[in-house]
C-alpha cells in the first residue's frame, strides 16, 4: 500500500469532500421538502446583494529598513517630512467590492447562497529631500581665490516605493433557518455550513539612494611654502538601497455561519427596520509562498590632498545582500463577524453596517526570516439587495 494515503494534503481533501457530500446531502433534502410542500411563497425566492466595504488591512508586512538609516538619527534629509519607512506603508484604506447570490425554494427553511468578496489596491510613492550648500573650495589668506567657482554639495535622500495587494473571499454556504422568532416578533437566525476559498496576494519593491551627511576637511600649503593658500573639501558616504518582495496564500476550508436578524422597528407591509448580525468561522488549509531579497551599497568618497596622506578615495564596501524564501503548506484558522442596521421595504433591502474578518497567521511578513502575521480586514460596509421571483 502507498505510504501516500494519509498526507496532509490527502486528508484536507477528503475533509473537503465530505463538506460538499454534505452540501449536496442538505440541497437534495431541500430540494425534496420544497416540493413537498405547497405553491404560495411569502419571500422572494432569490436574493442578489452588491456592496462594497471600505477595508484596513492589517498584517500586510514589514517595512524594509536599510541598515545605513540607524547611523544617522538626526539626517533632516531622512526623517524631515516623509522618512523611507513612511514611504513604504500601505494605504490607509483599500476598497473591496462584494457580491451575493442566494435561493431559498418555496416553503422552505433551507438557504443556499455564492457571495463573492474582491479588493485590489496600489500605490507608488516618491519622496526627494535635499539641502543646498555652496562653498569655495580654494583661500588665499582667507578670501576666496577670484579664479575659483562657487560649487554646490548637497545632502541628499531620494527614495521610490511601489505596491499592490489584491484579496479574494469565495464562500458556498448552506442555511436553514434554527430560531424564527427567537430574538423577538419578526426575527430570524440562520445557521449555516459551507466552504470559503481565500487568496492573498502581495508585491512590493523599494529603491533609496542616499547622501545623509558631509564632512568638510580643511588644509593648507604650508609644507609648501604657502601657508595663506587654505582649501576645504566635502568628504562624504553615498547609499543605495533596494527591496523585493511578494507574498501569498491561497487556501480552502470548511465554514460556519450564524446570522440573524431583529424587527428595530417598522413592518413588512409598510417598510421595516431591522439590527442584523453574525459570526463566522472557517478552517483553511493552503500554501503560503514568500519571497524576499534586498541589498545593500555604500561608497566612501575623499579628495586627493595632504591632509588626508595624498590619496584619492572613492572606497567601495562589500555589497550586503539579505532576505529569505518560504513555500509552505500552512492550516490558517479565520474568524469574523458583522453588526448593522437594515430598511427593507417589500423586495428591496439597503445595509449599513461595520464587518472584521481574520486569518490567523496566513502571511508570511518577515524579512529576513519567516513571521507569520495575522491579515485582518475591518472597516464600514454598505450593500443594496433586491428580491426575484416572489
Amino acid at each position: 500500500m502507498s505510504n501516500n494515503m494519509n498526507t496532509p494534503d490527502t486528508i484536507r481533501w477528503k475533509l473537503l469532500s465530505t463538506v460538499s457530500a454534505l452540501a449536496l446531502l442538505a440541497s437534495a433534502y431541500a430540494a425534496g421538502e420544497a416540493e413537498a410542500a405547497g405553491s404560495d411563497a411569502d419571500h422572494p425566492l432569490i436574493w442578489i446583494e452588491l456592496g462594497g466595504q471600505a477595508e484596513t488591512i492589517t498584517g500586510q508586512g514589514e517595512v524594509f529598513a536599510p541598515a545605513f538609516l540607524s547611523l544617522y538619527p538626526n539626517s533632516s534629509v531622512l526623517w524631515k517630512g516623509t522618512s523611507p519607512l513612511q514611504v513604504q506603508k500601505p494605504p490607509l484604506f483599500n476598497f473591496g467590492e462584494e457580491g451575493k447570490i442566494s435561493f431559498q425554494p418555496e416553503n422552505s427553511d433551507w438557504v443556499f447562497a455564492a457571495a463573492l468578496r474582491y479588493g485590489r489596491t496600489g500605490i507608488s510613492r516618491e519622496t526627494d529631500h535635499q539641502t543646498n550648500r555652496a562653498f569655495k573650495t580654494k583661500y588665499i589668506s582667507g578670501v576666496p581665490a577670484t579664479f575659483e567657482n562657487t560649487r554646490g554639495i548637497d545632502n541628499f535622500s531620494d527614495s521610490l516605493a511601489r505596491r499592490s495587494d489584491s484579496h479574494a473571499i469565495l464562500d458556498f454556504s448552506v442555511g436553514k433557518d434554527v430560531g424564527l422568532g427567537m430574538f423577538g416578533k419578526d426575527s430570524s437566525s440562520t445557521l449555516s455550513l459551507g466552504v470559503r476559498i481565500a487568496q492573498f496576494t502581495s508585491h512590493t519593491s523599494f529603491d533609496i539612494r542616499a547622501r545623509p551627511e558631509l564632512e568638510f576637511k580643511y588644509g593648507d600649503l604650508a609644507a609648501f611654502g604657502h601657508p595663506e593658500i587654505t582649501f576645504q573639501l566635502p568628504y562624504y558616504r553615498t547609499y543605495h538601497a533596494t527591496e523585493q518582495a511578494s507574498r501569498s496564500f491561497r487556501g480552502a476550508g470548511p465554514s460556519v455561519s450564524w446570522t440573524g436578524s431583529a424587527l428595530f422597528m417598522g413592518d413588512p407591509q409598510d417598510g421595516e427596520v431591522t439590527f442584523d448580525w453574525g459570526v463566522n468561522a472557517a478552517l483553511l488549509f493552503g500554501r503560503q509562498k514568500t519571497h524576499v531579497k534586498h541589498q545593500e551599497y555604500q561608497r566612501y568618497v575623499s579628495w586627493q590632498f595632504v591632509f588626508n596622506g595624498g590619496a584619492n578615495y572613492h572606497s567601495p564596501y562589500p555589497i550586503v545582500y539579505g532576505g529569505h524564501d518560504n513555500v509552505r503548506s500552512v492550516t490558517v484558522p479565520n474568524v469574523g463577524g458583522f453588526a448593522g442596521i437594515s430598511y427593507r421595504y417589500s423586495d428591496a433591502k439597503i445595509s449599513l453596517g461595520y464587518r472584521t474578518d481574520f486569518f490567523v497567521g496566513a502571511i508570511d511578513a518577515g524579512i529576513d526570516a519567516p513571521k507569520n502575521e495575522t491579515l485582518g480586514f475591518k472597516g464600514p460596509f454598505a450593500s443594496i439587495s433586491f428580491g426575484l421571483g416572489d
